[in-house]
């Protein structure tokens, strides 16, 4: 009777045991994590000749799955099975041959003439092993005690890999793989037969792993490259996409003229709104300056105008004009046909709790009614506070005089225009300086006080303009080229704490400043 035995992998190792016992009538049964295309290169004149090899993936693998996102851990160990198929970790040398399509393609021939695949669906445990039989098992087997054993089972058997067989070294210290002969044998290959005909939990995946291997050597489109990174990066946004959530087609939305006004980029993320709104309750659209916005807010607020919903707009006062223009039948309305009804109020409205804004009552405004609420510049939101700044200076007063008569030196230095004229203004004295033959730098300090002492004039006290406004510093001496101190510009920040000396970095004018050539 033919006895155990014990392969190390080292001094004998498991392939060269497995090609000895290979024949023509052989049968192979195995179980095992993972299946490796490598495994079969090291086998390949023997396994080509084997009757029949059925294989079972202990744990589920390339069978379709919806794993909830927060357990993607499950996730992440079926696809490194499934990645083995070209090549485990192990076998880096092996990839870097170059030779994985030869190898991948003489594979799949040998899959399709005898191989079958099956996965387990279920997420029991199931141990890895690898039976072999010579020849077709009789259904009463009789022993001669003297004859050698037709039946083997090599355990444990975690995968079908070059690390496995023992042709390439793994990561542990040792591989012990048990050889167990009749009847042990005999008993494995009952449970791997009941477990290959329960169709409920283990499921034919041949096709898909023929797929897999085709991937390796088909010929594709220089192109093809994009298409996996657009999926990799959008097929979880694909997979979430449910018609609950998507806009409705028949409000008939896509007919009114603010959508046919929207560029593809606006109608894309109109739809993307919706979809958010109606799966998150909420949503930010944060496209840059220019890109139209408020358009595509537009085609928002008219798809749920069409399912009857009640829309509030909150806005800040300067642009009431605007939302008030696309809502009335104003000759300068564009979409004056879409016959848009929302309401429109203001920030500085949500802290007011009586009173009328926009000819709506605030005592008698049912908030709870509104539906869909869009906010304009809703980055004014972010530091609280004052959220429109257009707000009078009388309420400003109320809180804080301090802070108001920063606001209106803030005010007073805005409403010398823009930075280009700004610049255009120094320009003109710069040259004044020039061909008066008088200091650059010290004229300029004269002008720009006596120009903000003008400004502000009536709105506080002039006694105290120069020091809470700006201070320009004389960097230069040379008057055929003048630097114009940052603090000329940023006087912003010299009026939020007029009372004690400026500390930011700008207050070194040497090393902070706008250089103008004269």
């Amino acid at each position: 009777m033919e006895q155990p035995k014990q392969i190390n992998n080292t001094s004998e190792r498991l392939v060269d045991d497995l090609k000895s016992r290979l024949s023509t009538q052989s049968r192979i049964s195995i179980a095992a994590a993972s299946f490796s295309i490598y495994a079969f290169e090291a086998m390949k004149a023997e396994l080509e000749k084997v009757e029949e090899v059925r294989f079972i993936f202990t744990s589920p693998t390339f069978v379709a799955d919806k794993t909830k996102k927060e357990k993607r851990e499950f996730y992440i160990p079926k696809l490194n099975r499934e990645r083995n198929l070209y090549g485990t970790e192990f076998e880096i040398k092996l990839r870097n041959q170059l030779s994985q399509k030869a190898i991948a393609k003489e594979c799949a021939a040998w899959i399709r003439k005898k191989v079958k695949f099956k996965s387990n669906s279920s997420q029991e445990g199931m141990g890895g092993f690898l039976h072999l039989c010579d020849g077709e098992p009789s259904a009463l087997p009789v022993f001669d005690m003297n004859a050698p054993s037709k039946q083997h089972v090599y355990l444990p058997f975690d995968d079908f890999s070059t690390t496995q067989l023992g042709c390439e070294k793994g990561n542990n210290v040792y591989t012990m793989v048990n050889v167990l002969p009749s009847p042990s044998a005999e008993a494995y290959l009952q449970i791997f037969n009941q477990q290959w005909e329960n169709d409920e939990k283990f499921k034919d995946v041949t096709a898909r792993v023929l797929e897999y291997i085709e991937t390796v050597y088909q010929e594709n489109a220089p192109e093809y490259i994009y298409f996996i990174a657009l999926y990799n990066i959008f097929h979880e946004f694909l997979e979430d996409i449910s018609e609950d959530v998507l806009p409705n087609e028949r409000t008939g939305f896509k007919n009114s003229l603010i959508w046919n006004k929207l560029y593809n980029f606006q109608k894309d993320a109109a739809l993307a709104i919706i979809n958010k709104l109606e799966k998150y309750n909420g949503c930010i659209l944060a496209d840059s300056v220019g890109l139209g916005k408020t358009f595509t807010a537009l085609a928002v607020i008219k798809y749920y105008e069409n399912r009857n919903k009640s829309v509030l707009v909150l806005c800040p006062k300067k642009l009431n004009e605007n939302w008030i223009t696309f809502r009335s039948n104003y000759k300068n309305n564009p979409i004056a046909g879409d016959r848009l009804r929302y309401d429109i109020l203001f920030h500085t409205d949500l802290s007011r709790e009586h009173g009328s804004s926009n000819g709506l009552d605030l005592d008698h405004i049912n908030w709870g009614n509104y539906d869909l609420v869009v906010i304009d510049e809703s980055h004014n939101f972010r530091n609280g506070g004052n959220v429109d700044e257009e707000e009078d200076d009388e309420r400003i007063g109320e809180r804080d005089e301090e802070r108001r008569d920063a606001v209106v030196h803030q005010r007073a230095f805005l409403r010398l225009g823009a930075l280009v004229d700004i610049l255009r203004w120094v320009r003109t004295v710069a040259v004044d300086a020039k061909n008066q033959k008088y200091d650059t730098a010290a004229y300029l300090k004269q002008k720009a006080r006596a120009l903000v002492a003008h400004k502000v004039h009536n709105e506080t006290h002039t006694d105290t303009c120069e020091q809470r406004i700006y201070k320009v510093a004389d960097t230069r001496t040379d008057t055929r080229d003048k630097t114009i101190p940052a603090t000329f510009i940023q006087s912003s920040l010299y009026a939020k704490h007029p009372h004690r000396p400026h500390r930011s970095r700008c207050h070194d004018a040497n090393q902070y400043s706008m250089e103008y050539k004269v």
